[in-house]
């Protein structure tokens, strides 16, 4: 799917969505924050050259960073680029960093990068407060998708013989 062209009904152009995150977690919450980016990344993320599959954050002295977030190089800059795999902070209101925190410190949660879109101008990222599946809790996934699948095909069928 080509998510360069995809722009949500409340003004959000999506770049990137991590689809493993949800299969692999449970999302409990998620939290709308922006990422602070260096000269070329800007560009580079609206081009779309970004891959995070196993990106996680972290919270360190009060600040939540995005590790695993790889942004290309970008080809029309000088020798003046960034770094693609450094640390991106993540800019969040010190309230819900504390929740976080407490919520990270709770016994098998993780902070998982959910997808990254544009938002008046700005790059943002949805957070999640993820808890990880069981293989068992995969396999139940897989069947009510491909149940609900067969439902859509199913009234497909009904609506192509009227």
């Amino acid at each position: 799917m080509n998510y360069n062209n995809l722009i949500m009904s409340d003004g959000k152009k999506i770049i990137a969505e991590n689809r493993k995150a949800r299969f692999d977690y449970f999302i409990e919450e998620t939290y709308e924050c922006g990422v602070e980016l260096q000269g070329t990344e800007v560009k580079s993320v609206k081009n779309g050259a970004i891959s995070f599959p196993d990106a996680f954050a972290e919270i360190q002295n009060g600040e939540v960073w995005v590790r695993g977030f790889h942004i290309s190089e970008y080809s029309y800059s000088s020798i003046f680029n960034h770094d693609p795999d450094r640390k991106k902070k993540l800019l969040l209101h010190k309230e819900e960093i504390k929740r976080l925190s407490r919520k990270v410190t709770e016994k098998g949660y993780t902070l998982i990068p959910i997808d990254f879109y544009l938002k008046n101008g700005k790059v943002k990222m949805t957070l999640g407060v993820c808890k990880g599946k069981k293989q068992y809790d995969k396999r139940e996934t897989i069947k009510n998708r491909d149940v609900q699948r067969e439902i859509q095909r199913e009234f497909k069928k009904e609506a192509d013989r009227r």
